[in-house]
């Protein structure tokens, strides 16, 4: 509890700080591109991810002086969370780090991981696979580099709408804490309540006004830090499954997957053009159209917002279950199975018109 409170006062003084003094750097740090992922109603601060590191520092920090969290576990998990928060925020602030450099960067994070951290992945819940990752080293890093590698750009991914992901990382980041608190790992416990205490100090000036946003250092530090403690928790923890991680994932998870299938497939173009079609796309088009074609600010901003908790609603649908069956193998993967049909049929419906009428009317 102290870590998450500490966490939060610090990721949230940080932040305002931000925010007061974006007249000074806000040339370099504003969100200006237009772009189909962007939907936003005037350029503010897309460094969010500074007052969340300050956050989780902060409240990691003290844990680990003053309460017996391990101080070498949390000063490995920021070293290795350090290339990929680097390498985000840098492209804030440049707008010149291409999406493959900062893909290469995210897996030398998870690279360090396995390393330092012995975060490599050694049970998948197929038997097959186990023998061999369980004889091979560079499998299973490969396996966790391949896995972390995918949670983080998935973060960024849905990392677009006020208070989308970093609440849906949160509900994730709780969803493992309570876990790692019923197998009595308390170093991830702490780690998750800072993370997500960190977080929530950002997300109250993120939702509902937009006043900064995460950015990629922000997406890129929170996707690695959820994955990398997935990870750890499986390798830590032989009682939970290793489908649970991936279940509490999912939703960002999914999204990635179906987008890469849809442009490659369907729109024939490659899986790194961006466009305006994800699923939170579409609920903000199709079922937000009460303020369509009206150019107020505050109408916008607040459609914007309200996009969200329709997919918090959906990451719930995941992280329930996975609660619930976390070492139970075969119930987590018939969840993920019904994850993705229930995904696919709400797409489906909303990009045809055929949303359910209460999800559209007014609030």
């Amino acid at each position: 509890m102290l870590a998450f409170v500490l966490a939060f006062v610090a990721s949230f003084v940080a932040t305002f700080l931000i925010i007061r003094s974006s007249t000074v750097h806000g040339h370099l740090s504003h969100d200006h591109d237009e772009g189909p992922q962007k939907i936003h109603a005037a350029p503010v601060p897309r460094i969010g991810g500074i007052g969340i590191v300050v956050g989780v520092v902060t409240g990691l920090g003290v844990l680990a002086l003053r309460q017996g969290v391990s101080p070498a576990f949390v000063g490995l998990l920021g070293a290795c969370a350090a290339p990929a928060f680097v390498g985000g925020v840098t492209e804030d602030f440049t707008k010149q780090v291409s999406a493959s450099r900062r893909l290469l960067i995210t897996a030398f994070s998870a690279f360090l991981g396995a390393w330092l951290l012995d975060g490599v992945i050694r049970r998948t819940g197929l038997a097959w696979l186990d023998t061999h990752l369980a004889q091979s080293w560079g499998l299973g890093c490969l396996l966790a580099v391949f896995a972390i590698c995918g949670v983080t750009n998935s973060v960024n991914i849905i990392d677009g709408f006020n208070g989308l992901s970093s609440m849906c990382v949160t509900i994730m980041l709780t969803a493992i804490g309570f876990v790692a608190f019923e197998v009595g790992d308390y170093t991830l416990v702490a780690c998750c309540a800072a993370c997500a205490g960190a977080v929530l100090g950002f997300f109250a000036w993120n939702f509902p006004a937009g006043l900064i946003f995460l950015g990629d250092g922000g997406a890129y530090f929170i996707g690695f830090v959820l994955a990398e403690l997935g990870v750890q928790l499986i390798g830590r923890n032989a009682a939970v499954s290793p489908m649970f991680p991936l279940l509490v994932c999912i939703y960002p998870v999914f999204e990635t997957v179906f987008s890469i299938y849809r442009r490659r497939f369907i729109r024939k173009v490659s899986p790194g053009v961006p466009d305006g079609v994800h699923l939170h796309h579409l609920v903000f088009k199709r079922m937000m159209r009460w303020t369509v074609g009206r150019e107020d600010a505050k109408l916008l901003t607040r459609r914007n917002s309200m996009t969200s908790p329709y997919l918090w609603a959906l990451c719930l649908f995941s992280v329930f279950p996975a609660v619930l069956f976390w070492d139970e193998t075969l119930p987590l993967v018939l969840c993920i199975v019904g994850f993705g049909v229930l995904y696919s049929y709400l797409y489906w419906r909303i990009v045809r018109f055929r949303a359910p009428r209460w999800l559209t009317r007014k609030p």
